[in-house]
């Protein structure tokens, strides 16, 4: 195998990928109807709107961006185009990281032979698998500097899942959890939280090795909450639910980028403990913004709300410089009105425990 080639990019640039599900209009349940509304995509937005695992879903992607107001415009572009395709279809478009009550059981897996050899060898793992989630890639110049930014902002993945979370409800069941989907992702081989990696060689060796015994195909068959990137020369944050609105879409998006920039200038190369940053994903998973937050170095404890602010100030520098200051500033919004999972159950709680009309109210929040 030939070494791993990163594909640097000159710039923080953006890439954002963004999963959705396909409700049917009457029932609201999952429908499989995406290789219906693939076939009416035309050429020129075959890059854009894609299939997924199973078919009740479909991910839409960004091109490269420069600014998260590019981003802005890309997506919802791309969101209000399917959205025309998937209504003439008698569907509708939902975005949470876990439907509330279709079965996975339930759910047809997609027809390419790469997601028919996943579910083959995950088995009931892979049947449980519904969930949806946002991707956020940022571009870096570097393969050491990719290296040292993806063990660094480990420290911070559990606040930006905290702010994201948006799967409380699964087949039908209250979890307890504001992120179940965070928990059934933990189950897949090569996910969740990452080791730290010496350097661009240790990632390539790892590849390597993964890719010689048949574990992997490819580096996108690595489903850490971050990894790096090599075709795309990005980092790609993935630990973050499908947000409910496209304001925390683009919120979340501006913070990433400005983390990203932020940690990419320090040249240090801190080492967590691995059940610290554990024992805070479980929290952000649990609670959302109600969990607490440990220092990962000096072990203080405070709210997971706090440390979304402190992180908030901390890029907020970078995000003046980059000129997304503006969307980065719907971060303290976030924590005003709280987040999708905490919304989904005030709604279904408030009103006679009724998941349709949650979905529908949900769905009307999308662009406000």
């Amino acid at each position: 195998m030939e070494p791993l080639s990163f594909n640097k990019s000159p710039a923080p640039t953006i890439g954002v990928e963004l999963e959705i599900q396909i409700l049917d209009t009457d029932t609201y349940a999952l429908t499989p109807l995406a290789p219906e509304i693939l076939k009416l995509v035309p050429d020129n937005l075959s890059a854009r709107i894609k299939p997924e695992f199973i078919k009740s879903m479909v991910e839409i992607n960004t091109g490269i961006c420069s600014t998260v107001s590019d981003v802005e415009r890309d997506l919802t572009a791309t969101y209000m185009y399917l959205n025309t395709i998937t209504e003439g279809l008698g569907a509708t478009l939902y975005s949470t990281g876990l439907h509330p009550f279709s079965r996975g059981a339930d759910q047809m897996v997609s027809d390419k032979i790469r997601y028919k050899n996943i579910m083959d060898e995950l088995q009931l793992v892979g049947r449980r698998f519904i969930s949806q989630g946002l991707h956020v890639h940022i571009g870096v110049d570097d393969e050491e500097k990719v290296i040292r930014v993806n063990n660094k902002i480990r420290i911070y993945l559990s606040v930006l899942l905290a702010l994201s979370t948006s799967s409380p409800f699964y087949e039908s069941v209250d979890t307890g959890l504001m992120s179940y989907r965070a928990k059934l992702f933990e189950a897949l081989p090569l996910a969740g939280m990452p080791d730290s990696l010496d350097n661009w060689e240790e990632f390539n060796e790892l590849v390597r090795l993964l890719t010689k015994s048949g574990t992997i195909e490819s580096v996108k068959d690595i489903w850490w909450d971050v990894r790096p990137h090599p075709d795309f020369g990005t980092i790609e944050v993935r630990i973050c639910d499908a947000p409910y609105c496209m304001r925390d879409i683009l919120a979340l998006t501006a913070l990433i980028q400005a983390l990203v920039l932020t940690l990419a200038e320090q040249h240090d190369n801190p080492e967590p403990h691995m059940q610290i940053l554990r024992t805070n994903k479980w929290q952000a998973a649990r609670y959302g913004l109600e969990g607490q937050y440990i220092d990962p170095f000096f072990g203080r404890k405070c709210s997971m709300r706090e440390a979304a602010i402190n992180l908030y100030r901390y890029v907020k520098p970078a995000a003046e410089t980059l000129k997304s200051a503006a969307y980065l500033d719907e971060i303290p919004e976030i924590l005003k009105r709280s987040t999708g999972a905490h919304i989904q159950k005030q709604l279904y709680y408030g009103n006679g425990n009724n998941f349709i009309e949650m979905i529908r109210t949900i769905q009307g929040y999308y662009f406000r």
